[in-house]
């Protein structure tokens, strides 16, 4: 049987492109309206999808108040929050989260996750995440940020800490046997007892083992450490690599990886993010993303041109080319893709930051046919297994994915009709891990 792709939603905030929530049609206050939210993740669960996916910032955007005021995207609920009262209301969908390693504890990550896997019956995921934005340092008491190779090496332990206290009890360690009184076996239980170079964590967790033995890992970062990371832990890669090209290298380099530590990378599920416009024709998409893009003020455009770089470029001529950027302890990924993007394409500052304050990543824009043939080329090409859907505005643009793009990528047998299994992990084809001190 051919192989069919995986979809996961990304829906934090509800669209990244920042004129989303300009567009004609759209749902303004979708980031903060619960009822507006729900409706997204039931379409999406009807739709099939794979999981509900929610980033997450852990401080305003790094831009000038008069870029944030223009953006959508600065502010919205707290994921394990919203991911919990989603749990409520679907049935089979994946509720992903992302969790900092740089500004959070491994016990309080792995409770929360755990927390949620058994409130949703088996449908969490991790996103590990080291946090490049450096405002995030000063909601934390720091003055500076973390150095890009010392937030890894700690996200690393980080990972090990957290899945250890996972395991902390064995899958039937809790016998609730009321006659004798004995609620769990003392011998199924498992003191960690870490103590490493960047943390010190006893254990045990005080929950019962996930549903899924772990909740899936999900890794983000494409710098040389980040593919390190996904390598060694991930189940599922968030990514941005910007045309086939550079995916066939990434999906290469990363699952090349894998076998030096013992992994297979068939399971391992690489989704690109893509921005998915459409029309009945492809000319009609287009004038979309035209529209949605001349929505951008330049304003917000260049302090997310910023963000990208790790440097201030509201000073930078907006008519010539990008000057020399010194590097910082930002994401060196994305400053990487902005200067390559500038370079390519010889854009000027203000055609770069217009880019990058829409929307510059991967873009299908075009027919439910057109995206599907573009779709079903890097499932063959080894690019992706799937894509991680960005909407350029929200309620229209799911509504033509889910109603428009899912009945034509099933109609080829691309994407499944219905859910085979009832966990995240089933959805995605993943094994449950066994527990490393009890089997």
């Amino acid at each position: 049987m051919a192989k069919s792709l995986h979809l996961t939603a990304f829906m934090r905030p509800v669209s990244l492109h920042t004129g989303a929530w300009r567009y004609p049609g759209s749902y303004a206050d979708a980031n903060f309206n619960f009822g507006h939210i729900k409706s997204f993740i039931q379409k999406l669960e009807a739709a099939k999808f794979d999981a509900f996916f929610m980033a997450d910032h852990l401080a305003l955007l790094n831009m000038p108040v008069d870029a944030l005021v223009r953006s959508h995207t600065v502010t919205s609920f707290e994921p394990f929050t919203l991911l919990s009262a989603l749990a409520a209301v679907t049935e089979k969908i994946g509720l992903a989260a992302t969790a900092s390693t740089t500004f959070d504890e491994p016990y309080h990550v792995a409770r929360r996750f755990a927390s949620l896997d058994h409130i949703s019956n088996g449908r969490a995921a991790w996103n590990i995440v080291t946090t490049a934005n450096p405002d995030s340092a000063r909601n934390f008491g720091l003055d500076e940020h973390i150095e890009h190779g010392e937030r890894y090496a700690r996200a690393r332990e980080f990972y090990d800490v957290v899945t250890g206290l996972w395991d902390s009890f064995a899958d039937d360690a809790f016998i609730r046997d009321q006659e004798s009184g004995i609620f769990f076996d003392v011998e199924k239980m498992h003191v960690l007892d870490h103590k490493g170079a960047e943390l010190s964590v006893r254990g045990p967790l005080n929950i019962a083992r996930p549903v899924q033995g772990w909740p899936v890992i999900v890794q983000a970062g494409q710098s040389e450490p980040g593919r390190q990371l996904a390598a060694e832990t991930a189940e599922l890669v968030f990514c941005s690599p910007r045309d086939l090209s550079a995916a066939k290298m990434l999906y290469a380099d990363i699952k090349g990886r894998m076998p030096a530590f013992g992994r297979n990378p068939e399971y391992l599920r690489i989704l690109p993010a893509a921005l998915i416009v459409i029309g009945d024709t492809v000319d009609e998409a287009r004038a979309k993303r035209d529209k949605l893009d001349s929505l951008v003020h330049y304003d917000s455009a260049i302090a997310s041109l910023s963000i990208a770089l790790g440097h201030d470029a509201s000073g930078f001529d907006p008519d010539r080319p990008l000057p020399p950027i010194p590097e910082t302890n930002a994401s060196k990924t994305g400053r990487a893709q902005a200067l390559r993007l500038a370079e390519e394409e010889k854009l000027t500052v203000r055609q770069l930051a217009r880019r990058y304050g829409g929307y510059a990543g991967l873009a299908f824009v075009g027919t439910p046919q057109t995206i599907t043939d573009d779709m079903e080329a890097w499932l063959a090409d080894q690019a992706a297994d799937g894509f991680t859907v960005v909407f350029p505005y929200l309620p229209q643009g799911l509504d033509d994915v889910t109603q428009r793009l899912i009945p034509e990528l099933q109609r080829r047998g691309l994407f499944r009709r219905d859910y085979k299994g009832a966990t995240l992990r089933e959805h995605l084809g993943l094994p449950r891990p066994t527990n490393r001190f009890f089997g």
